[in-house]
């Protein structure tokens, strides 16, 4: 089922000269995850901001086109509305934090108040959000005392309390080591198994490779191709995109080992051992 439907998006800030979005058409289905990749002036978070509803909504400019979340026009919709459907992770986990709470418990609590979330229902959601998010042992703690990696998950955790049907992530593991970026991308591997849409910009190739069904490749605000990470990832021109493939293609490319099923460069270690194994056996 199609959740999101976008339809020749066209979108430039004010007091500017260039689109920031181009004539963007694509559609999305529901529980998938889609990353979005490319230089950073490609679109990335102005595509994340048009299919969250912060543009036109918050950022004003110019604006034409379509998009469709969840039955929403974004456009015409209520920003209420938006909110209760989608929910967006910010690149930096500080400016998620409200500054006013003293208690991961507490800072989790602060949509639903907003919200009008029914007290009982409101506990319970926040529960469900600690453990999904394996942080119920930070519930006390002060959001600003814990690691840049527990902060992003107690971001994640507030916005998953609020029930999105989707999930925006603006390069949430853009500040965190290599530690924090996986605890991120476990828990963003656990909310696609409860059937939550992702959509990731992400830098990290070598991540968004492992874990995205599909990619968007962005460049100067236009929808240069939209496909599985195999056949993004084994295009010859990555380079004029201000992408890297990720180091298993790259070492595939070196060597011009393909996949003889899908002629394309595998994406991923277990992919290659696995493409390696089955020529061995066919030898």
């Amino acid at each position: 089922m199609t959740i999101i439907k976008v339809e020749g998006l066209k979108y430039k800030y004010p007091d500017t000269e260039n689109l920031a979005l181009n004539d963007i058409s694509l559609n999305i289905e529901a529980g998938e995850f889609i990353g979005v990749i490319g230089r950073n002036t490609s679109g990335k978070s102005s595509l994340c901001f048009a299919l969250s509803g912060l543009i036109p909504h918050f950022f004003k400019g110019a604006y034409g086109g379509k998009v469709i979340v969840d039955g929403l026009e974004v456009r015409h919709s209520d920003i209420n509305e938006l909110v209760a459907n989608v929910g967006i992770v910010f690149e930096n986990p500080f400016s998620q934090m409200t500054g006013s709470k003293y208690t991961v418990f507490d800072e989790i609590a602060f949509g639903l108040e907003n919200m009008g979330v029914d007290r009982t229902e409101m506990i319970g959601r926040i529960n469900s959000s600690l453990e999904l998010l394996d942080i119920t042992s930070l519930k006390d703690k002060n959001p600003f005392d814990l690691s840049g990696g527990q902060m992003q998950r107690v971001a994640i955790a507030s916005v998953i309390a609020m029930r999105p049907d989707i999930l925006i992530l603006d390069e949430p593991t853009s500040q965190l080591d290599p530690k924090g970026s996986e605890e991120v991308y476990k828990v963003v591997e656990n909310l696609t198994k409860e059937g939550i849409t992702i959509i990731m910009a992400e830098q990290k190739m070598d991540k968004i490779a492992e874990y995205a069904d599909r990619i968007i490749l962005l460049d100067g605000g236009r929808l240069i191709d939209f496909d599985c990470p195999s056949k993004i990832f084994s295009r010859d021109d990555l380079d004029e995109f201000g992408v890297e493939a990720p180091v298993v293609t790259r070492i595939a490319k070196a060597i011009q080992f393909k996949n003889p099923k899908t002629n394309d460069y595998p994406v991923v270690l277990d992919e290659l051992n696995r493409v390696n194994r089955d020529g061995d056996n066919n030898a």
